[in-house]
């Protein structure tokens, strides 16, 4: 007699059970694999679509067209900056906090766009060609990250603005760029021997299960939406939220004269991060690097005899230009002080965000400091 046939009920449990086992195994190979990075190296920009003038970065993605994701490879994937150079191209890399990002400005307004715009010409006559690597939130460890990715992408120029708020220890492991990218700071933090805790409890370290297919879902939902915005951002070159008004920067100051809990009269190096700072200009390599102090706005109304402004007691940020100005002479770094170089009129609503026209000033300024430093070269 012929074999009878499983029950119904008998096949479908065979057929759960099947599928239950691919589901764990896909899960398991998933998290072993961690094909994150590669599947970021995928990108529809600079292929079908036009590469991002920023970084991705945005809270409104509905309205922005763009979002913030700690994917650095599809960050940087999405951007124009992956391309190929172009011939007789002088690539300038642009690297800070959100003032290089343009916070508040069209992407025609930002510092890249402006130094594009001027049409600059080496001594060599080569192109200038800037590039927007500027990413907010004010950080030298976030920019030391972004700084160990970019000599893949051939530049003849680092451009590194800088500010002090970026210099503190309590600012160092707060973006969530660098927590959220554990491994990598902790390899930088290693190989330069920097002063920070590699066992931070604001590291995101993920557990067995968040490596999973599952576990790492919104970061796979992540990297497919900025393929879908970049259609949205093509068409329209919308990548910022900008709103119609904001608070500006602040004129009347507190009479507080405390930063980060330190107090006058002096700082000392100890109190600033510049090991981190050495660590990203030796991240640059064989690549020149141009260090600057970016412009700030400077009050002129009540208490600015104590503080510049909302950032900075006078007595923090005068030490800070000199602790600055000696390390670069010690260390013999290229260096260019342009705090001053934009008027107070053009700063929007912070100390360094800048309007299009404080742009256009620094755009003169650092352009100078650019041609000059490739005719050194």
């Amino acid at each position: 007699m012929p074999a009878a046939e499983a029950s119904p009920a008998r096949q479908l449990a065979r057929i759960l059970a099947k599928a239950l086992l691919l589901f764990v195994l896909a899960n398991a190979l998933f998290a072993l694999g961690d094909p994150l990075p590669r599947l970021g190296r995928l990108s529809v920009y600079n292929r079908l679509l036009p590469g991002r003038a920023r970084l991705p970065y945005g809270e409104n993605p509905e309205r922005s067209y763009n979002l913030s994701l700690f994917q650095l490879d599809a960050m940087f994937a999405s951007h124009e900056v992956a391309r190929p150079k172009g011939p007789g191209e002088y690539r300038v890399l642009l690297m800070g906090d959100s003032s290089v990002w343009g916070f508040l400005l069209e992407n025609k307004d930002t510092l890249a766009a402006r130094l594009n715009a001027a049409g600059l010409v080496t001594p060599a006559g080569q192109r200038l060609r800037a590039y927007n690597l500027g990413y907010p939130i004010l950080s030298l460890t976030k920019d030391l990250l972004l700084l160990s990715r970019v000599s893949r992408f051939q530049p003849d120029l680092i451009v590194w603005l800088v500010t002090l708020e970026s210099f503190p220890a309590d600012k160092q492991l707060f973006p969530p760029l660098v927590q959220h990218n554990p491994g990598l700071a902790r390899a930088l933090i290693a190989r330069h021997a920097l002063a920070l805790d590699p066992n931070d409890p604001s590291f995101v370290d993920p557990n067995p299960w968040q490596r999973t297919l599952v576990g790492q879902r919104r970061a796979l939902a992540d990297l497919l939406r900025l393929q879908l915005y970049g259609v949205l951002w093509a068409a329209t070159g919308i990548d910022q939220d900008i709103p119609a008004t904001y608070t500006p920067r602040q004129e009347d100051l507190d009479p507080d004269t405390t930063f980060h809990s330190l107090r006058p009269p002096h700082l000392s190096p100890d109190d600033l991060a510049f090991d981190v700072l050495a660590a990203g200009m030796a991240e640059a390599g064989a690549t020149p690097a141009l260090l600057v102090n970016e412009p700030m706005f400077a009050s002129q109304g009540e208490n600015s005899d104590l503080r510049y402004n909302f950032f900075y007691p006078r007595w923090a940020y005068d030490d800070y230009r000199q602790l600055l100005a000696a390390e670069a002479r010690a260390r013999g770094w290229t260096y260019l002080d342009l705090w001053q170089a934009v008027d107070n009129a053009e700063f929007t609503d912070s100390p360094i965000h800048l309007t299009p026209a404080g742009s256009a000033q620094l755009a003169e300024a650092l352009g100078a400091a650019i041609l000059a430093e490739a005719g050194r070269r």
